[in-house]
């Protein structure tokens, strides 16, 4: 426009922090923009090797950054990355990073911060960041120095994938962004996530455990899992015949064809899987750090048993013996240990028949019987698994309903599974943003609660805004569910602060742009998913259920009352 102002031209600092992240591999950023970062944003304005998506809240953004590691552990290992605002923006984003920590996924997460000459005057919206974070994030410090962005990124990138993958965060103060920065100050190197191969002695001790255990299990999945792990490691139990359960969440983590696959640990776990690890006389952990829910409150298998052996692998060394003393401690990468096992010469000799048993046990639990519900979940989720593409990406939050897709649903593709282990609500609608963009050539469903949908359903205005193809299924009781089962349980028939009163959400999502139906029995929603299987953009059904149909176990109000 004519008299209008020329920019002025993008400080060094900023200019140079994004050259960094481009060294590193960093391809998408998912941001709430802020006045605190304004020089990165500009930085960014002609960037086109850099996707950024524009979210609507910064919890929901850290939860795209998180799944965005997640699936990222497949093929380029690289963490996801946030950008947002002091104050408001970091604390909103913090869910994230908790969930990024528990579920031991790299992301890295830059907070604008106050300038540097403002620091320690409780100045608008500061706090110290190193230490709010502290307890959440494997790193978490401050940029003072623009000569040392370099140096910053490079180590955030380093720790963020090194070990048992986690979040780093990283505040950057607003004046500082704006430095000048020398001409030949450049990005440090591409940093690799180092090579762990276990120790070849530990590696004959574990498969001489093996061969003198009479009923032995793996529990797989977690830390540093990937494509190359999931095929050596099922390679390798399957020449054993060696069953192997998955952790809680990690269903993914081997196919559900495989013959030895016995099912899935955590929240409403097959019986006979849970009598199987209390029977086993030795556990194989590989990546999983063996927590709460996996183990059923470190019962299943108890913390100490002295007819029960341990061999537990993970990547990082702080993890193993940490709560479950080891027999037998093996620090390696998953897919250098996994690789290893499937080329051990010895396992012909080793041969058990619990793999194929224990795999009948899953698939005869995990074939949905019919009720008498208006809307059957157990038969809407087999429906889906007959209509939708084997390798369809399964989203979803913290609730009762979850429990459906995790009993009926074959996690068939890696990765397919995008479900926080920490139990955090409203993370599957921006897990399902995330898996979009990385994803576009799959199917990607959000299974969300009514509860948990309203925690981040205003994402799907980005999912909108950026040409997301995506489906959402929006299981509606009425209610808190996982709360409401506590509750009848625990004080039965007193009904206190786990209604809800809810919006019509097939409106809802048409509102935002989304084709959009409403299902109140089982025909209608397969019609629906018909529908909405051969459309594109955002979709969203609306399924009314009743609060009488509390969980994939069974749970009832009326049998818990009586």
């Amino acid at each position: 426009m004519t008299g209008s102002r020329p920019p002025r031209p993008t400080p060094g600092a900023a200019r140079l922090l994004v050259e960094c992240l481009i060294e590193q591999g960093c391809d998408r950023i998912f941001t709430v923009p802020g006045e605190s970062f304004l020089p990165v944003l500009d930085a960014l304005h002609d960037e086109d090797r850099v996707d950024v998506v524009t979210c609507r809240q910064e919890g929901g953004a850290a939860f795209m950054a998180c799944a965005d590691g997640a699936l990222n552990a497949a093929g380029s290992g690289r963490p996801g990355v946030c950008f947002v605002t002091r104050g408001p923006g970091a604390t909103n984003a913090s869910i994230g990073v908790h969930v990024a920590f528990q579920d031991s996924q790299p992301l890295i997460l830059f907070i604008g911060d106050v300038d540097r000459a403002m620091r320690d005057r409780e100045g608008f919206q500061e706090l110290d960041f190193a230490a709010f974070f502290a307890p959440t994030a494997k790193w978490a410090a401050r940029i003072d120095d623009a000569a040392r962005i370099p140096e910053y990124i490079a180590r955030a990138y380093a720790t963020a994938i090194s070990g048992r993958p986690g979040p780093v965060v990283l505040a950057l103060p607003e004046d500082m962004l704006s430095d000048d920065v020398p001409a030949d100050l450049k990005p440090r190197p591409f940093v690799c996530r180092p090579a762990q191969a276990p120790c070849p002695d530990a590696m004959q001790a574990m498969m001489a455990m093996i061969g003198d255990a009479a009923a032995p299990i793996a529990i797989i999945g977690g830390a540093g899992w990937n494509a190359k792990a999931r095929a050596h490691f099922q390679l390798f139990a399957e020449r054993i015949g060696l069953p192997v359960a998955t952790a809680f969440r990690r269903q993914d983590a081997i196919s559900p064809v495989s013959p030895i696959y016995a099912g899935n640990l955590g929240y409403g776990p097959n019986p006979k899987l849970l009598e199987r690890v209390k029977a086993a006389d030795l556990i194989l952990a590989v990546g999983a750090r063996l927590g709460e829910a996996t183990t059923d409150g470190y019962t299943i298998p108890p913390l100490q048993a002295r007819d029960r052996r341990l061999v537990h692998v993970h990547p990082d060394p702080q993890e193993l013996n940490r709560v479950y003393p080891a027999d037998l401690a093996i620090c390696a990468c998953m897919d250098e240990f996994a690789e290893s096992a499937a080329l051990w010469d010895e396992t012909d000799v080793i041969s058990f028949d619990a793999g194929a048993q224990a795999h009948r046990e899953w698939e005869e639990w995990a074939t949905a019987k019919p009720t008498a519900h208006a809307l059957d979940l157990g038969t809407c989720v087999t429906f889906m698994r007959d209509t939708l593409p084997a390798d369809t990406i399964i989203c979803n939050g913290a609730g009762n309903f979850s429990g459906w897709w995790h009993r009926y649903w074959r996690y068939a593709g890696y990765p397919s599974q995008l479900a926080p282990t920490a139990g955090a609500m409203g993370y599957g609608v921006p897990a399902a943003v995330a898996a979009a963009r990385r994803h576009p050539d799959r199917m990607v469903v959000a299974v969300a609660g009514d509860g948990d949908f309203l925690m981040n359903g205003q994402e799907l205005a980005t999912a909108v805004q950026h040409g997301c193809n995506l489906l959402v299924v929006v299981v509606d009781n009425g209610a808190y569910g996982t709360i409401r089962m506590h509750q009848e349980r625990e004080f039965p028939g007193r009904v206190s602060a786990t209604q809800l009163a809810n919006p019509d959400f097939a409106a809802l999502g048409a509102a935002y742009g989304a084709w959009s139906a409403r299902a109140e029995n089982t025909e209608q929603f397969c019609a629906a998913l018909s529908e909405a299987a051969g459309r594109g953009g955002v979709r969203l059904i609306h399924c009314i259920i009743d609060v009488e149909q509390l969980a994939a176990s069974g749970a009832s109000i009326s049998a818990l009352r009586g």
